[in-house]
């Protein structure tokens, strides 16, 4: 088993990804700069947050086209498992590994705090470590988190269980003001059809180690190291 989380220039969270892989789970990962081709032998792929290429055009457009993700792209059709967080989450949308679009915070403010998210699908390689009564206090750090899809798209993907991760208060409800973005239907955090590619505006790294405030984020990372090992 082995982890491989992407630098790209501009990514600020790739030393985080790096520290709870490797110190608190004591799992094999390897930084891959975002020239590099070659991911064959990495079980998943872990696109930290941060503000890759400047977020110059918009968040995530210009590191799509980075030489790396010519990689992820097969990686994840051959059923890899991927996990793209904040800014790893706005790459994933840009090369279509996932659908929909982010759009600025409907406040138009950088958002930097804790928030509840409510997981509402347990049955996939990314949650199956949660209930689905539990509510998770992670942290959000982002300028545009306020995740879009078109009416058809998203009936669609609610029917699926798509829908991963919802904001919600700290009794599990999902309200209006537990949005911090604007996301459409507080959504937090989606899935691709095909439940290998996972893409959250939260932080689960920064939520892993009860030092930081919270270890809700860290089961996240343990039920991919449980499917993996299946």
């Amino acid at each position: 088993m082995k982890f491989a989380v992407v630098v790209f220039p501009g990514s600020n969270c790739d030393a985080d990804c790096f520290h709870v892989i490797k110190n608190v789970l004591k799992q094999p990962v390897e930084y891959v700069w975002h020239q590099e081709s070659d991911i064959s032998h990495f079980d998943c792929v872990i696109l930290p947050g941060g503000f890759s290429y400047g977020d110059y055009l918009r968040t995530g457009a210009i590191a799509r086209f980075s030489p790396v993700m010519n990689s992820v792209q097969p990686f994840a059709k051959k059923g890899g498992l991927v996990l793209g967080i904040c800014n790893g989450f706005q790459i994933l949308l840009e090369a279509g590994l996932l659908p929909g679009a982010m759009m600025r915070n409907s406040s138009l403010k950088f958002v930097c705090k804790y928030v509840y998210l409510r997981p509402e699908n347990v049955k996939t390689r990314f949650t199956e470590q949660y209930q689905k009564t539990e509510v998770l206090k992670i942290p959000v750090a982002h300028g545009e988190g306020n995740y879009f899809v078109e009416p058809d798209v998203l009936k669609k993907m609610n029917a699926q269980g798509q829908i991963v991760f919802r904001y919600c208060d700290e009794q599990g409800e999902v309200t209006r003001d537990s949005n911090p973005n604007g996301s459409l239907e507080n959504i937090a955090g989606i899935i691709n059809e095909e439940g290998n590619v996972l893409g959250m505006m939260p932080h689960p790294e920064r939520a892993s180690e009860q030092i930081l405030g919270s270890e809700d984020g860290r089961k996240i990372f343990e039920s991919i190291i449980k499917a993996i090992m299946k």
